[in-house]
């Protein structure tokens, strides 16, 4: 078992054994966000950003860098395959007051590592390192690195990557436990994050990232590997209190039960009404859809029910159909245990 101090990157102080929202494009918006942070997410990140979306104006990219004090610390990730306009988006970035500048390695998404961005890098290193150094050097803002294994099984050079990007200066660095190649198939292999963290030579916080889906396994990524932090990416879909439940079991041993549905009910409906608040009533509602049958995932008797979240347009018909939810399954449970871990 590791002994963990507090985390810091640069002069944040992000305390002991913290938890990160990972960057999710489509999910980490404002409204999500600002749900995990209650929760108890230690620090979150937007959703990714395009460094050629912010040179041009793009009104999509430009609204994923509204962040609130309320979120903080929170981090903006950016990602591309050219240098000049990589160093512009994080100075475009940094105008926002961000607390981290986050640098997108890691994406294996084929139109985006294919262009050479994301974890497309992985197969030039050089330019990868060339390209943090630029962007250390024309930002004050901390500077951080997502990235995975390698490219592919024959190519899982992280160790190598994770060393020459500490000597360019980034702050902390993050590591998904797969190759580009694999996507997101198979389980993390968490062997080559804990031989990053615990090679001598590395100074900066690494954070763990990678099937983390339940309290027991965010546990044991820190008991076993050592890790400095964890980040938890699709186990947050529908079920935002995981990082609760983490602290909870991190702190006593425990695991709190499931939220029962008319807890789930209370949550969904901050939720809709956190992204009206933002994004007003129609984008609001229409990029709510993707979360709210998340939250009931499991409920018996759920189809046309789910189909009602999924297509109405208007808030209070949503609302209504939230009551309608809390009414007609109000004794329901619904197990956390889906797949391979509680939340998966």
């Amino acid at each position: 078992m590791f002994f963990n101090r507090k985390m810091k990157i640069s002069n944040i102080d992000l305390g002991e054994k913290p938890l990160f929202l990972a960057p999710m494009e489509d999910v980490t918006d404002p409204s999500f966000r600002w749900m995990c942070k209650g929760f108890g997410a230690d620090m979150v990140y937007t959703e990714f950003i395009s460094s050629d979306g912010l040179i041009r104006d793009a009104r999509k990219s430009l609204a994923k860098l509204n962040i609130a004090d309320g979120e903080r610390p929170v981090g903006i990730q950016i990602y591309g395959h050219l240098i000049e306009p990589m160093v512009e988006a994080a100075r475009i970035a940094e105008s926002v007051s961000p607390d981290v500048i986050d640098i997108n390695f890691g994406c294996p998404v084929k139109k985006i590592a294919n262009r050479g961005a994301g974890s497309g890098m992985m197969r030039d290193v050089p330019l990868m390192v060339e390209m943090t150094r630029r962007i250390v050097e024309a930002v004050r803002t901390p500077v951080t690195v997502k990235t995975r294994l390698g490219w592919d099984e024959e190519s899982k050079n992280i160790e190598e990557i994770a060393l020459r990007l500490q000597d360019v200066g980034i702050a902390a660095l993050t590591i998904h436990g797969r190759t580009r190649a694999q996507l997101y198939k198979g389980e993390a292999d968490w062997t080559l994050i804990g031989a990053v963290k615990n090679n001598p030579a590395m100074r900066i916080p690494v954070i763990g990232n990678g099937d983390i889906d339940s309290p027991e396994v965010a546990a044991a990524a820190f008991d076993r590997w050592g890790v400095d932090g964890v980040m938890i990416g699709r186990a947050t879909y529908g079920h935002p209190w995981i990082f609760r439940d983490i602290k909870h079991f991190l702190a006593t041993g425990e695991l709190l039960p499931s939220p029962s549905v008319t807890e789930r009910v209370e949550i969904a409906r901050r939720h809709l009404l956190k992204s009206v608040e933002v994004k007003g009533d129609v984008i609001g509602v229409l990029e709510m859809r993707r979360h709210l049958s998340c939250y009931f995932k499991g409920l018996p008797d759920f189809k046309e029910t789910r189909l009602r979240l999924v297509t109405l347009k208007n808030v209070p018909e949503l609302l209504a159909t939230l009551d309608y939810i809390g009414e007609r399954w109000s004794n329901g449970v619904i197990p956390n245990a889906i797949g391979g871990g509680i939340y998966r």
